[in-house]
């Protein structure tokens, strides 16, 4: 039977399990809403497109399922760019759907015509230009192949107004997909293989870094049974928070520009490096002239394109993680290296646990006191989602992480305005999660009027602004770097609490350490979605940091004592 353009759109989404999609309306893309209302797809009304894919994006990460974003052509599509490219760099699986002018006026300069394929070419995994109705069911049902298969990623598929209009036969799931060329074997080579575990079992000072890969293959079981019966410490990257319970005992922590120092310090002593599912990206390694020159690396990964791309390996295998280390540990030696753990716990040293009693608690508020707190009153146990400045490095810090999948952040892009609609999109994946977004008084005001979107659509998250009245990261580097010239970085924000109460939320203010429990507690109370803005010392910064260009064990530490160097000018 022919039908619409836009019910094959909705009819192949809606057979491949598809059952929200975040987005905003408008004129060539309008006969796809109107086809909506027949099928049972719940659509999100955001209230800025980027809004939509960010929401598309948490929603992915959050449930592990494909997040979909729509809007409209010209400006609704390229509002879309900054959350594909943020997509792609955290290899996110997000289908992103746009309309498009009528074919017939592709390349006049129509009204609202603008080549998203050729914008979005880089940034995607692959993307698709759609003139014609029998060609809408085929090319989405490539697009989530595409989206999930090997390494996840951004995909767009860009539909003509008339080819929603028009009339084609198809009927989804009846023919299976085939993309000649794309047929990647993950298949570790026996030599290549046979040679890393003959390097694991001789390794005197071995540590693992794992990433986000290991959260995406579901390996989380198979990296720590490996790890107990190699004896072998793990660094995590950011994105890979929650893949090792913080408290387990061969979890060194975060690594890298933010990370803890015997992290790094460990990773520049080690004689062998094994990473999974990670790219070493600058972040991670500081400057690569002097990265762990004395260690062997085996580099794991799903993308081939990521081995030597940026470190040298010595061997590269192209590979599921959780495939490649279910048959390393078949293969792998037992060990016992307490040496090696012993001399990093030496490099611990006095910060060895980190005290937040090593922060002055003297009426004035701190952020780490506030992430600490709030991790204390949920037990840990909130899906935690941030926005990106100094906030984010702090939450990395200060709330430990137990759990995959629990964290949710902007690593690979840094994109501000990501927390807030990130958020809700995690939320709509898991309605019964206690979900806190931390955000900076910057990031909160580039994606804030997403609070309607809570108002309208019913959902419930706790949102706590870390404001310090700067835009706190800049004017950290130009504390550090810049002789204290902080230009353009103080912040004038409007009143959080008036704001949220504008958009028909819950909000009060605390400046008081002694406050934060309560407001957590009464924050669980409320049925919607809560704003508290939590008044933080202003001139505050994260430690310890490797400067761009240095070493990764060259880190400016947290002055000790500490002095209070600065009075709050709230």
């Amino acid at each position: 039977m022919e039908r619409k353009g836009a019910d094959i759109l909705w009819d192949t989404l809606v057979h491949a399990g598809i059952e929200v999609v975040f987005g905003y309306p408008g004129g060539a893309i309008l006969p796809a809403y109107d086809a909506l209302l027949d099928f049972p797809i719940r659509h999100v009304l955001c209230r800025h497109e980027q809004g939509a894919g960010h929401m598309a994006d948490g929603y992915a990460r959050a449930s592990g399922k494909v997040g979909v974003a729509i809007a409209t052509s010209g400006p609704g599509a390229t509002n879309l760019v900054t959350a594909i490219a943020t997509a792609m760099l955290d290899s996110s699986p997000v289908l992103f759907i746009t309309g498009q002018v009528n074919s017939g006026l592709i390349g006049r300069d129509a009204f609202q015509e603008v080549d998203m394929t050729g914008i979005t070419l880089p940034i995607t995994k692959h993307n698709y230009l759609v003139t014609t109705a029998d060609e809408i069911g085929p090319t989405l049902e490539e697009a989530l192949y595409v989206v999930k298969s090997g390494r996840p990623g951004p995909v767009l598929v860009d539909i003509t107004k008339d080819a929603l209009q028009k009339l084609a036969t198809f009927e989804p799931g009846t023919r299976p997909v085939r993309l000649p060329g794309y047929r990647p074997d993950l298949r570790a080579l026996p030599a290549e293989f046979a040679q890393a575990v003959a390097m694991i079992d001789t390794a005197k000072r071995p540590v693992v870094l794992a990433g986000q890969g290991i959260l995406q293959s579901g390996s989380t079981g198979e990296l720590i049974e490996f790890l107990e019966k190699a004896q072998i410490p793990v660094a995590l990257t950011l994105l890979a928070l929650g893949a090792v319970p913080a408290s387990h005992p061969l979890n060194l922590g975060m690594m890298g520009m933010h990370g803890e120092a015997w992290v790094n310090k460990a990773i520049q002593e080690a004689d062998l490096i094994v990473a999974v599912g990670m790219r070493f990206d600058d972040r991670v390694t500081g400057n690569l002239a002097v990265y762990a020159r004395g260690a062997r690396k085996i580099h794991i990964e799903i993308d081939p394109s990521e081995i030597n791309k940026n470190v040298q390996v010595d061997v590269g295998i192209v590979g599921d993680a959780y495939e490649t280390l279910h048959r390393l540990l078949k293969h792998v030696a037992p060990q016992r290296r307490d040496a090696w753990l012993a001399r990093i716990e030496e490099m611990k040293g006095d910060s060895a646990v980190r005290d937040i009693q090593t922060l002055p608690d003297n009426g004035r508020l701190w952020a780490a006191h506030v992430i600490n707190d709030i991790w204390n009153a949920t037990e840990g146990k909130a899906l935690v989602v941030t926005d990106v400045g100094q906030h984010q490095m702090w939450v990395a810090q200060y709330y430990h992480q137990e759990t995959p999948h629990h964290f949710i952040t902007s690593a690979g892009l840094g994109t501000m305005g990501f927390g807030i609609p990130a958020a809700i999109g995690a939320k709509m994946a898991r309605p019964d999660a206690d979900v806190w977004v931390f955000v900076g008084d910057g990031g909160f005001q580039m994606t804030c009027a997403e609070l309607t979107t809570c108002a309208q659509e019913g959902i419930k998250i706790n949102v706590a602004i870390i404001n310090n009245g700067y835009l706190g990261m800049v004017r950290q580097w130009q504390e550090f770097f810049y002789n204290k010239r902080y230009a353009a970085t103080p912040l004038l924000s409007p009143d959080f609490v008036k704001l949220a109460d504008a958009h028909g939320l819950a909000a009060w203010r605390v400046d008081k350490r002694a406050e934060v429990r309560a407001a957590v507690e009464r924050a669980r109370q409320e049925p919607g979605s809560v704003v508290i803005d939590f008044r933080v010392e202003q001139e505050d910064s994260v430690y310890p940091m490797v400067a761009a260009g240095a070493g990764l064990d060259d880190m400016i530490r947290r002055p000790s004592p500490i002095v209070e160097t600065s009075q709050s000018d709230w």
